[in-house]
Formats: structure tokens, sequence, C-alpha cells
């Protein structure tokens, strides 16, 4: 059971995804967690053959408990326990359609969803390669609807009683549709159960609010109890980067235009991967720099809640891919799919409140990480250019920074890096 945060002590298994004999390569993803902050999706980091399913689907297990045992290949693989559900290899979910852009998601992020994170071999979706019956290979369904936001134990249980997802209302954030919906709705058409026919296995994904509530404020308590902040504040110029993307917008798509919100994360990353002190973790006593920026995007999740995923090496990405990863991280987080390497990977974290009206907001550090810089809502004020008065876009920057890694003037000049490079974002 991996950490999935500062705040995590145990985690629920509620979805198997692969199987004894199965192979799985770095990055796959083997199994459904929930936590308090709500289902996370578990990345394998090695190469190998499942020997052995050590947990039972239902399960709650601490922080580095044995899921599961992958090995060479040299040994026989284990059959699955015998009290839960045989693991099913079902395809990966499309993304859910029109993510709403909300205070803590960065800068009014667009509704289209591109490219998604490659599923794994073995959770690729298409019909042909849906979850084997007991009898033989499940038919394509035909009513299915592809385009509806659904977890994959959702998603194979509705092929399997050939029931058209868009006709079920989804329980989670966004109208996602998860294994219980489908479960209610399967119920509703068939009441009763065959004599002796054992309820699914499979427990229930569900999102609870008050347990992500209560999540967020012990990693916040603890943060403010034991990394010893700073603050600072500068108002930025944004008129030459509302003008450029005014320009760089002007004859594309909505799909394919780009958002000062992506702006804001690639000059973030830029500059933290000068600065010194800002980008990495502080664990057991020690710093440690970290060579990459994966730059954590605060999200908002409709219902409430917060979680923060992270873009992998955002200084090293294109505006276009950032812009694209930023819309797949705000939909996925929505539809509870997040994966567990976005969830810990993050070594500084961005919160823009977009259009939300508020001119600046002074941010807590998510921990081990040891800054947060937090954009307020880009506005029109007056500043002296030369010696002439004029009306332009500016927005209010506050870092909070880790006082045990850095200090205010290392601060200001990692701020002062991201001014230069908005008032110049021809070179991002």
């Amino acid at each position: 059971m991996p950490s999935l945060g500062a705040d995590m002590e145990d985690g629920k298994l509620v979805e198997w995804l692969v199987k004894p004999g199965d192979a799985v390569h770095r990055g796959d993803v083997v199994a459904v967690v929930e936590t308090q902050k709500g289902a996370i999706e578990i990345e394998i980091f090695e190469d190998g053959i499942v020997q052995s399913l050590e947990a039972d689907l239902g399960a709650t297990l601490p922080v580095g408990a044995a899921l599961a045992l992958i090995g060479d290949g040299s040994a026989a693989p284990a059959a699955p326990p015998s009290s839960s559900a045989a693991p099913q290899t079902v395809p990966s979910e499309p993304q859910p359609a029109e993510p709403e852009p909300t205070a803590e998601a960065p800068e009014e992020a667009a509704p289209a969803v591109t490219q998604a994170p490659a599923a794994p071999a073995h959770a690729r979706e298409g019909p042909a390669e849906l979850p084997p019956s007991g009898s033989g290979a499940m038919p394509a369904p035909a009513t299915v609807s592809i385009g509806v936001a659904a977890s994959p134990a959702a998603r194979a249980l509705a092929a399997q009683k050939d029931i058209d997802l868009a006709g079920i209302t989804g329980s989670w954030p966004g109208g996602a549709i998860v294994l219980a919906d489908v479960e209610r709705a399967t119920d509703v058409a068939t009441p009763m159960r065959a004599p002796g026919l054992a309820a699914p296995s499979t427990p229930a994904r569900g999102f609870n609010i008050e347990a992500m509530r209560q999540g967020i404020a012990a990693a916040m308590a603890r943060s403010k109890r034991e990394i010893p902040h700073y603050y600072m504040t500068h108002e930025m110029d944004l008129q030459q980067a509302t003008d450029w993307l005014a320009r760089k917008n002007a004859d594309v798509g909505p799909a394919d235009r780009l958002l000062m919100g992506a702006l804001f994360v690639k000059a973030t990353a830029l500059a933290a991967k000068a600065a010194k002190g800002i980008n990495g973790s502080f664990e057991q006593g020690a710093y440690a720099f970290s060579e990459t920026v994966n730059t954590g995007v605060a999200v908002a999740l409709r219902g409430g809640g917060l979680v923060a995923p992270a873009i992998p090496a955002a200084e090293d990405k294109t505006l276009g891919e950032v812009m694209a990863a930023m819309r797949d991280l705000v939909a996925r987080a929505r539809a509870g799919r997040l994966r567990s390497s976005e969830m810990t990977g993050g070594t500084i974290t961005i919160s823009s409140l977009g259009d939300r009206g508020v001119d600046q907001m002074t941010g807590v550090i998510y921990p081990p990480q040891v800054a947060l810089v937090t954009f307020g809502t880009p506005r029109a004020v007056a500043r002296v250019v030369g010696d002439a008065i004029e009306i332009r876009q500016a927005v209010a920057v506050t870092l909070a920074a880790d006082h045990r890694t850095s200090d205010g003037r290392r601060g200001a000049r990692f701020l002062s890096e991201i001014e230069k490079l908005l008032q110049t974002p021809e070179v991002l």
C-alpha cells in the first residue's frame, strides 16, 4: 500500500486490474485504492509477472502493507484470494466531457480533454479486450456508451449486463459512474437474485467529502505546525502575456486555445528550476533538491474537496503540452481517476483563482514540498509605465516558502524571475 499523501495512514483496496500470471511493466495501473481524497489508480514501479494477489478486495490496509507479489516469472503464479472476486482486466475509461473550472483549478481550465496518458497494454479501450466471462470471451457490448465517464469496474459490469451507461446517473463528482451506480441499475432491472447467487464481491466506490476534508485538515495542520512558513506577494504585469495570448488564439478553435493558467505553470516551473531551495522536498530533517519540476496543480472538485496532482517535468514541456496536461488532470481528478504517481510526485504546487474575483490568496505548503505559489485573479490596474500611467492587466502572485530551505532574498528572486518570464511569453 503506497503512501498517497502526507496525511494518509491506510487505504481501502476496491479494484484489482490484474490477475496472477499477468505481465506488468513500470507505469501500468494494477489496482484502485480508495483514500480520504478519493479513489486513486495504483501504478507498478517494476517490470515482472504477477505471482499472487496478497490483499482481498474491500480490505483496509495500512501504508506499507503488501498488496501483491511481483516476480520474474520463474515461480508459478498463485490463485487469487478465494474471498475476493476474480480480478478483471478492463478497458481504461474515456475522459469525462466538459469539466468546469473552479476556484482552485488552474486559470479557467478549458473543458476539452486531450492527450490522456496512454493506458497499459492490458487495459486499452476497445470492446475486443473486455474481460473474459466464465464460459468464454465476452461479446462486444452494443449499448454501452463509450463517451460516458465511468470507472473500469463500472464499465465492465455494464458491458456484462448489457446496460447503457448513458442512462445511469453517476454518484461521483462530475457525474462519473462507479460500480455501485451500475449495481443499483442492475438491481432495478432484476430486483431478486437467483437462489445461491452471491452479491457482487467488489466493494462499491464512493466519494466522501467529509473524509477528504479531514485529510486536508490533517495535512495542513501538520504543515503549519512543522514548517516555518514565510510569505511574499508581488503584483506582476500581465499585459504582454494577455496580448500575446490573444494573438496566439486568434486563429485556433476552442479546444486548441492556450489559457493564462498554462503560462503561469510554465513560468513557475522554469523559475523554480533555476531557484535554490524552492523545488523539492524536506524529509527526515534534510532538504532534497529535485532535478525536475513536477508542478502540482490545485484542482477543486465538484461538491467540495481539493487535490493537487502533478505535471511531471513541466519545465521541459511546450505550452501546448502543459495546457493539455492541465485539461487532462482536471478531467480525471473530477472523475476520480488520478494515478498514484501524480499524487505523490509533486515538487512544488501552483494554485490559481482564475476568474473568481479575488485579488490574492496566501496558501499553506503541502508537505513534504517546500513551496506553494498562488495566483490571484488577473485584473485591470493603473500602472506607471515610463512617464505615463496606463491601464494594464496585472496579477498578484504570492509565494509561501519553507524557511528551512530558502529565505526572503531567494524568494524575491524567484518571484522576479516568474514576472520576467510572463513579460516575455514568447520564450515559454
